[in-house]
């Protein structure tokens, strides 16, 4: 959703001044907030591309970009040049020749986000380049170089639980805990059912669930259930309104109307219906 918010504004657009108000905010920039502003302003971005939690603007004219990581409050606000947002750590000013004179505020209440120059280099494949510090992470299953055998082949190897291989980042992004419950819950498997046990037909259910829930989160905004997460605009994503178990605990199924659950699991929760995600070994 923050790429989409962006890319209309920044593609082509020019730094005409940068302000770091927090050097916090630059942790994962390999030199000072000098080195920082100094390599940005004047420069123009190309567009605006993600993977994972990362999001970069790739700089014309060289084989760099500006990475964003959001952390867990990161937010990147498009505003005019005379508004300014309480808690921003870097503020870019930016001339778009599409929308005009625009500011990036990069807000960040508890500073686990950053900015960086970082380097781009080739993907595994050769089909694109990607900041060093995304090499790392697979593609997302709505990226069109998707390889759903290769993913396929993959879980065959895991002996793990299928819910910690979907948070799994080197072998597939974009499925954070709240969309893994959804996905798991529409294909009728347990978090903890073995990745290596599944069957084709049911890694085949379960990508089309994933890729069913993650374009219908979209649709609606993503999921907003504080003030931690909003879009490019400050608005609020309304998906929350269409969880079927995450957070649900309590309420019956949607499908067969038994009591949600929720579990311990790797320090956050698993929300599952135990009559329709049964755990089969």
């Amino acid at each position: 959703m923050v790429r989409a918010g962006l890319a209309p504004a920044v593609t082509g657009a020019a730094v005409a001044s940068v302000t770091v108000f927090d050097e916090r905010s630059l942790r994962r920039h390999d030199g000072p907030s000098e080195d920082f502003v100094d390599r940005l302003v004047g420069r123009s971005f190309a567009g605006a591309s993600r993977r994972g939690k990362f999001m970069w603007l790739p700089l014309m004219g060289t084989p760099e970009a500006l990475v964003v990581h959001l952390g867990m409050s990161g937010q990147v606000l498009l505003r005019d040049r005379e508004t300014d947002d309480n808690l921003t750590r870097i503020r870019l000013d930016i001339s778009s020749p599409v929308m005009g004179d625009q500011r990036l505020n990069f807000v960040d209440q508890r500073i686990f986000g950053s900015m960086s120059i970082v380097p781009l280099v080739p993907t595994l494949d050769a089909a694109e380049h990607v900041p060093s510090q995304v090499s790392h992470i697979a593609r997302d299953p709505l990226d069109p170089r998707f390889d759903d055998r290769q993913f396929f082949a993959r879980l065959a190897t895991r002996n793990s639980g299928i819910k910690r291989a979907l948070l799994d980042q080197s072998l597939i992004s974009g499925i954070g805990n709240i969309y893994a419950d959804e996905s798991l819950w529409m294909s009728k498997l347990h978090y903890e059912q073995p990745a290596l046990s599944l069957t084709l037909p049911a890694k085949k259910r379960l990508l089309a669930a994933v890729r069913e829930v993650l374009v219908k989160a979209l649709a609606e905004g993503g999921t907003s259930f504080d003030e931690q997460y909003k879009n490019v605009n400050g608005n609020s994503g309304y998906f929350a309104h269409s969880l079927s178990v995450y957070g649900q605990q309590g309420l019956a199924c949607p499908r067969c109307g038994r009591p949600v659950v929720r579990e311990q699991f790797m320090n956050r929760g698993s929300h599952f219906c135990p009559h329709c995600q049964r755990l089969r070994l």
